[in-house]
């Protein structure tokens, strides 16, 4: 969290010589589809399942959700600094392996980011008018993985089922394209749609060392924007 904290200060003292220009805050919300394409989802896949069934990438999506503040640079341009948020918890069971009491062994995967981005929006800044906008940025994503419950111990010849819980904390450096469409609703305010895809991929730390996690996805969300 103190990585967070100094990441979104510097972009607070980044945004202060423009906060006197025209700005806006976007309040949004919707859904993270992740591709899901790198060792660890693969092994979780082989590993367990989900009500029976193998884990897909559908599995994984969940709700997302944040807000950006924008300040207008130049006519048609906006530059954007932003924090999001995504959480998936996972109920599964192993896929090929029972206790001896021939009962299911029960763990839970979760998986939370935060990314914090800077975004540069390419459209009309004009109020009042429906707008439609693309966009570039970057993104630190700052990423918990868990897995807790019950697990075999493969490093063990009787394999016996132990209670533990794992756990991997990073930063994944990313960039996303965006579009969007803004309609207004009064001068100030206007409903905002728009779909952004990001690219990230991280060498895991921690008790997942050795794998590879893909933070890579779709975001579609609709919220709302107010003109200051």
């Amino acid at each position: 969290m103190r990585r967070v904290t100094g990441v979104l200060t510097l972009l607070t003292l980044t945004a202060v010589p423009v906060v006197s220009e025209a700005s806006s805050l976007d309040i949004r919300f919707g859904a993270f589809f992740p591709r899901t394409e790198s060792n660890l989802f693969v092994d979780d896949a082989d590993l367990y399942v989900k009500d029976g069934k193998t884990l897909e990438k559908s599995d994984w999506v969940g709700f997302a959700g944040g807000a950006q503040f924008n300040v207008e640079v130049a006519p048609f341009a906006e530059l954007g600094f932003s924090i999001d948020g995504y959480s998936r918890t996972l109920d599964t069971s192993y896929r090929d392996f029972v206790s001896e009491s021939d009962r299911e062994i029960f763990q839970t995967l979760r998986l939370t980011t935060v990314p914090v981005g800077v975004q540069l929006r390419l459209g009309p800044t004009e109020r009042g008018k429906i707008s439609p906008y693309v966009a570039v940025g970057g993104d630190a994503i700052f990423y918990k993985y868990e897995e807790f419950g019950d697990f075999v111990d493969f490093d063990v010849a009787s394999h016996p089922i132990v209670s533990d819980a794992f756990v991997s904390e990073g930063v994944a450096w990313g960039v996303h394209a965006a579009g969007g469409l803004r309609v207004p609703i009064s001068h100030d305010f206007s409903v905002n749609g728009e779909v952004k895809y990001q690219w990230a991929k991280d060498d895991m730390p921690d008790d997942f060392a050795g794998n590879e996690i893909d933070l890579s996805g779709f975001t579609a969300t609709l919220g709302v924007n107010l003109r200051f």
